[in-house]
């Protein structure tokens, strides 16, 4: 329209004009490395998310609750670290190199002389603690960070699973002639003392978390009759 003579393949055009050229093929060998970093990219606000979320779980924890994760995480170390060894080291008593654990159920055994016996009822008690009460106590305490729905049964069976041993344990002692310590010393320290905790404060999880399991319970048998 404007009188000029349309280019032909091969003339130059008019100065300041420059025909487009088609972009040549790229060969996916040229293409540029940090592409297929891209997608991580845009995940990272993503996982960088889910961690504040994690973090602000944590944070949100009561007191109690913290203090309960404190509580499952020694108990459940204890059982594993200390009365595994004995349920799975009957000679400790005779070795010739005793190591740490050997020592500390040598100078237990001061205070309970069934220990070095081995007697049947005291090394069953220790090994159902060590094998199933240990490693679901370390589980209580991933429940109770994470708010785990079933927390509170959760603790409530290793209470029960406590207080249960702790019974055999002082029952069958006073069966067998309660008189197993070397001095009133030992039994008050050691027989009596080592052991009180895992009467009171199981008792004390137990009760509060029956009651919270109870108000759940009748919280959703509320929302039912709605």
């Amino acid at each position: 329209g404007d009188g000029r003579a349309p280019l032909r393949a091969g003339e130059p055009g008019p100065p300041g004009l420059r025909a487009a050229a088609p972009h040549p093929a790229r060969d996916p060998g040229d293409l540029p490395r940090h592409l297929p970093l891209r997608p991580r990219r845009r995940l990272a606000p993503l996982r960088s998310r889910s961690h504040l979320r994690r973090a602000g779980r944590c944070r949100r924890l009561s007191g109690t609750d913290r203090l309960l994760m404190c509580w499952w995480a020694f108990t459940g170390l204890t059982h594993i670290l200390i009365e595994g060894p004995f349920v799975f080291t009957p000679d400790f008593f005779t070795k010739t190199n005793p190591n740490f654990f050997d020592e500390v159920w040598k100078e237990y055994s001061k205070g309970d002389s069934r220990y070095v016996a081995r007697d049947t009822a005291t090394v069953t008690v220790e090994g159902i603690t060590a094998v199933l009460k240990g490693p679901a106590s370390l589980l209580a305490v991933y429940a109770i960070a994470s708010r785990k729905s079933y927390s509170h049964i959760l603790q409530f069976a290793v209470c029960l699973g406590q207080l249960y041993g702790c019974i055999v344990y002082f029952t069958t002692a006073y069966l067998d002639g309660f008189n197993f310590w070397a001095s009133p010393f030992y039994f008050w320290a050691y027989f009596i003392g080592a052991n009180s905790s895992w009467i009171v404060i199981p008792l004390l999880i137990a009760t509060r978390s029956w009651k919270k399991i109870c108000a759940a319970v009748h919280q959703s048998e509320k929302v039912k009759t709605k």
